[in-house]
């Protein structure tokens, strides 16, 4: 077999390496268009994890890496002179320049041929069986074949350079630097002997303020120096074509074409905040070079192996590297947290690290971020924080866990039944802080199904009151009640049903304006004035009606495209009368129908607006937009509000993932200043306790994970070993029981995460 690696980058080489060493008869040459010690960047990252796979792979790799590396086991976070470090973390840098020079010599030692400053102009005269493109970010193979591979370039929004320095660092550092023109962070960390990497980042406002030039290396290094003379210490900064760049996300929907292949940053890239680059580039190389061992006969079949095998594994690390990336794209807006809030903020940026992955790693530095959390709120030091208590107006939650608004569909006529008291009085019962009812319908035609609650007559009224008054005797819960009105996604069957199609007798459906939600459904009515009218009043009866049925607080449904929801995104308003067009027009109805609410109920009882922060679909509603309807909301009355996404269209394409949702929360709440709600494929207490430790949200609401488990709340808190002062007498005996199984099952749990941590590859 003949191969051709283009670029001889640090995973083109290693592939050599590996496939050669596999198969000694198959010639494999690298072609580099630099020399062979030309490096552009300084230092390179990788993690105790990765060298335990090149120590299995290829000892005298791993051992020559080791030879040269700088160890440390610390992260440290520091802002404008505070600073705290965070140990157990295990990471080595090393040279890239040494890097490369090490696998050229192993290269060399095990027969690969090497050849310089060669450029391969035209791919198609290489007359091998494989051609490996790993020519890097900017890669002509791969931009020669793009609508081959389906390659997607996505510039990131901040702007950073790459420097090195003398500075010698026992911890790789993030330095924060507020300035007058905005915050610029230094990810730091030394590689070797005398040198360490510093890269500089900031947003483009702040970049453009400071009046940086992209390619004027002196100017950069003299403006920044500046801001980081004491991080600095009287040490320069080096430039090695040390430009300004915006970072490319690359994408690729296929890896390979006839007999090319991707690898490395011409196949996908990670964002440095995460150490992947190199990491990742060399992880795909082992599965490359295995995948064509395994298939040396069938290089198609070698190539589907290795997309099968890591595609799954390189999107994931994307992700987390977006969000890390995200992170970092709104570090002026996370600047306002209190320093400990903001270096846990650090640690956990990308939603892989949480509060229980930090106490394995440093017990000391989670229990100084919980117990400055408690100290705000004049807490116990200890008190996880979903167990702490909150308060909206005169309403005391005993706990920052509330149930979210799941419909049941097991209404008839509207009226709730013996189901929903036991669904409701379960999950108070078993400790939810907060109930929010499942959409409850402000009139008959503004149900979603037949099956939807209702609270538009005096007999619905009285079967509210009955589940309100059981739980407000038998348990600490609050319960809120979700109003609303289904507009164009009304009168359609369950989801059991089938979902999203209509009855056999639909009722005529209305919305902002004349557009049907999807094929199925009916084109609805476009509402007029008198509508509008008519809806209000609905509204308001509602509430009227919701307060004699003994509801703590009210949440307005304003989100997934119902009718109030149909006015604020552009997608499914089009009207040219004052209610369309500018986000302050198609704002005014649903803002006149909270306003009018808030009116009639109680001014000591709180009121929620659940909304959706982005649509999933091209020209949605905005960030900007939604900060105006929030602020508008926050303006009128309301305390809180539950920030949800999507279902507005049917053709939307959500991105989720584990707390897939909560950024939007974080966005609203640090940028109006309101208190929020945040939900979203949150499945555990640790997510939950890390959520709020965060300051992304101020209660975290489940959904499917209360609906098979109404005890979710008790578990956590035998989990947690916190002594809770709410469960029924009629329950007491079973502490005796939960709480030391849980706890055991917590030790269990953390013994194997300790094992299953990668060994120290520290030198001694």
């Amino acid at each position: 077999m003949k191969i051709a690696v283009i670029g001889g980058g640090p995973g083109g080489l290693y592939f050599s390496i590996l496939t050669k060493k596999a198969m000694p008869d198959c010639q494999i040459d690298v072609y580099e268009r630099n020399k062979a010690d030309d490096s552009f960047g300084f230092g390179v990252v990788f993690s105790d994890e990765t060298l335990g796979e090149f120590l299995t792979r290829d000892t005298e790799s791993y051992d020559l890496i080791r030879s040269k590396f700088a160890y440390w086991d610390d992260i440290a976070v520091a802002r404008d002179g505070d600073i705290v470090s965070i140990s157990g973390n295990g990471f080595c840098g090393c040279s890239r320049k040494t890097l490369l020079q090490l696998l050229q010599q192993r290269c060399k030692e095990v027969g690969v041929n090497l050849h310089f400053e060669t450029t391969i102009e035209d791919v198609s005269k290489l007359e091998v069986d494989v051609i490996v493109a790993c020519d890097g970010i900017g890669s002509q193979i791969r931009t020669q074949f793009a609508s081959d591979f389906g390659t997607k370039i996505e510039l990131k929004k901040n702007r950073f350079v790459w420097l090195g320095s003398t500075k010698p660092l026992d911890a790789f550092t993030y330095f924060f630097r507020s300035t007058p023109y905005g915050m610029i962070v230094a990810h730091s960390y030394q590689y070797e002997k005398g040198m360490s990497t510093w890269i500089f980042e900031c947003s483009d406002e702040t970049w453009q303020k400071v009046g940086f030039e992209v390619e004027n290396e002196e100017s950069t290094i003299k403006k920044i120096s500046e801001f980081f003379k004491e991080e600095l210490d009287g040490h320069s900064l080096i430039s090695n074509r040390s430009h300004w760049r915006q970072f490319p996300a690359i994408t690729n929907e296929k890896w390979h074409k006839d007999n090319i292949v991707l690898l490395g940053d011409a196949k996908a890239t990670a964002h440095y905040s995460i150490g992947s680059g190199t990491k990742l580039a060399m992880e795909c190389a082992i599965a490359l070079s295995d995948a064509i061992v395994e298939n040396r006969t069938d290089v198609q079949a070698a190539f589907e192996q290795y997309e099968k095998l890591r595609r799954n594994r390189v999107e994931m690390i994307q992700h987390a590297a977006n969000v890390s990336l995200d992170w970092f794209e709104n570090m002026d807006r996370n600047n306002q947290h209190d320093f400990m809030q903001f270096a846990f903020g650090v640690m956990t940026r990308s939603k892989k690290v949480t509060f229980e992955n930090l106490a394995i790693r440093d017990a000391l530095f989670p229990k100084k971020v919980l117990a400055d959390f408690n100290k705000k709120l004049g807490t116990d030091k200890n008190t996880p924080a979903a167990f702490t208590p909150f308060h909206l107006r005169k309403m005391q939650l005993n706990n920052r866990i509330a149930m979210s608004s799941m419909g049941q569909y097991s209404a008839e006529n509207g009226l709730v039944s013996n189901w929903h008291l036991i669904h409701y009085g379960a999950r108070a019962t078993g400790g939810v802080g907060l109930i929010i009812t499942e959409m409850t319908a402000v009139s008959d035609t503004g149900r979603i199904t037949l099956g939807c609650a209702g609270i538009y007559s005096k007999e619905q009224v009285v079967k509210w009151k009955n589940i309100t008054d059981f739980l407000h005797q038998n348990s600490q819960a609050k319960i809120g009640i979700q109003l609303g009105h289904s507009g164009r996604k009304g009168a359609t069957t369950k989801p059991w049903e089938g979902a999203s199609k209509p009855i056999e007798e639909p009722w005529e459906l209305m919305s902002a304006s004349a557009i049907a939600f999807n094929e199925k459904m009916a084109v609805p009515k476009e509402m007029s004035l008198a509508d509008m009218d008519t809806i209000v009043s609905e509204f308001v009866q509602a509430t009227k009606n919701a307060e004699e049925a003994g509801f703590d607080m009210i949440e307005l449904q304003a989100h997934h495209g119902f009718l109030l929801a149909s006015f604020l995104s552009p997608l499914t308003n089009i009207r040219k009368d004052e209610f369309g067009g500018s986000i302050e027009n198609r704002l005014k109805f649903p803002l006149r129908v909270f306003t009018e609410m808030r009116k009639v109920f109680p001014e000591h009882k709180p009121m929620s607006v659940r909304i959706s922060a982005t649509d999933w679909a091209e020209n949605g509603i905005s960030e900007s937009d939604v900060f105006l309807i929030c602020e508008a909301f926050k303006k009128a009355g309301a305390d809180i509000i539950n920030v949800s996404t999507g279902n507005t269209v049917s053709n939307q394409k959500p991105q989720t993932g584990r707390m897939w949702q909560t950024p939007f929360s974080d966005a609203v709440r640090n940028t109006v200043h309101i208190s929020t709600i945040t939900t979203g494929y949150i499945q555990d207490i640790d997510q939950i306790n890390t959520i709020l430790l965060n300051g992304k949200a101020d209660l975290v609401a489940l959904g499917r994970p209360l609906l098979l488990d109404a005890s979710f709340v008790r578990n956590a808190q035998a989990y947690e070993q916190y002594q809770t002062n709410d469960i029924p007498n009629q329950y007491q005996a079973g502490i005796s029981h939960l709480y030391p199984y849980k706890g055991a099952e917590r030790k269990m749990m953390e013994g194997m995460k300790r094992a299953l941590k990668p060994e120290s590859h520290k030198k001694s």
